[in-house]
């Protein structure tokens, strides 16, 4: 990594907000899980409790116009980029009061106002889209930078090696953000990744950096360094997170896993969490005191059952609107 890069750190007013943003993404998946076991959500739903940290401290780093690509386990990238929780969660209920009129559900929300170019189910399909983000800005003139967040199984993907190839060749302002938390859905990925994900772009000039992923700091200051190297027309930056979910792959899993993870293990990580760690942080710093953080999360819990009250109030689409948005001049209705 470019380490003659160098940028401002946070200021003690910048981490509360990135901590307020961490609650909000903890509590806005936890209420998922009761929503889930009660039924009440349709379709699959990927949590992304544990790795709080990766999505703050990268849009942390970005600005509202710069743009970010997600992946099926992406609640916790949007609400980092600025999405409102009520809307998602009306986009996860069905409901056309969502971000999507209700049509993209957990693994397809977008919401290009924010920058935020789309959820994806497809793993790895998000990579492409960032490359051509980055690639049209730079062909614009612009300086907006697009990161690509993906996951380590996406590592394994065909169109990741692509896309750091042009990346690389075109010098596109794009950083390829790994988040790997060691299991590709339910198999340890050290038995189906060779070598460090972070070194996979050595041989096409794109530089990159294993780092830990639970420290949000750490995450804040490599995504603003290979921010500022985008911005400037240096290219791609690949950093790679190491990160752990405290859940399943996906909700519901248990029913036909059974058990892939030794407790031991998930107690380590969990001991290892992201909150907790910023949490002490600004507690030995004198920016917060306990009570004060206290009542930041219950004011995010609060927001977050506000944000069910909202969907569970919101009607579902008309049928007739099937067809509809399906085509760029239709789009202004989803924008709204």
């Amino acid at each position: 990594m470019a380490e003659d890069v160098k940028v401002n750190a946070p200021t003690a007013s910048e981490q509360l907000d990135m901590l307020r943003l961490m609650f909000r993404i903890r509590r806005f998946e936890e209420r998922l899980i009761e929503l889930h076991r009660a039924g009440r959500l349709p379709g699959f739903v990927h949590l992304y409790i544990g790795e709080e940290a990766i999505a703050v401290g990268v849009c942390s780093a970005l600005r509202p116009d710069d743009r970010i690509t997600s992946t099926h386990r992406g609640h916790g990238h949007l609400i980092a980029k600025g999405a409102e929780v009520h809307r998602m969660m009306a986009e996860l209920f069905g409901k056309v009061d969502g971000c999507c009129r209700g049509k993209g559900g957990s693994m397809h929300i977008m919401d290009f106002s924010l920058g935020i170019l789309g959820t994806n189910g497809i793993v790895g399909g998000g990579i492409p889209i960032a490359t051509g983000a980055a690639f049209a800005d730079k062909h614009q003139g612009s300086d907006k930078v697009t990161v690509a967040f993906f996951g380590d199984g996406a590592s394994n993907q065909g169109v990741f090696f692509e896309a750091m190839n042009l990346a690389s060749i075109w010098r596109l302002p794009v950083i390829f953000l790994c988040e790997n938390n060691g299991y590709t859905e339910w198999t340890p990925t050290e038995q189906l990744t060779a070598g460090k994900i972070a070194d996979r772009g050595e041989a096409m000039g794109v530089p990159g950096e294993q780092i830990d992923g639970n420290d949000v700091m750490v995450v804040r200051e490599a995504a603003a360094r290979a921010v500022a190297r985008a911005r400037i027309g240096e290219g791609p930056t690949l950093i790679e997170c190491r990160t752990y979910r405290h859940h399943g792959h996906n909700q519901g899993e248990e029913a036909f896993t059974g058990n892939y993870r030794e407790e031991e293990e998930i107690a380590r990580w969990r001991a290892n969490d992201p909150l907790q760690k910023l949490m002490e942080r600004l507690v030995t710093a004198g920016s917060a005191t306990e009570h004060e953080m206290g009542a930041m999360d219950l004011e995010e819990q609060t927001r977050v059952g506000e944000a069910v009250d909202f969907a569970e109030a919101s009607p579902y689409p008309d049928p007739e609107e099937a067809l509809m948005h399906l085509f760029a001049d239709d789009l202004n209705v989803v924008r709204t």
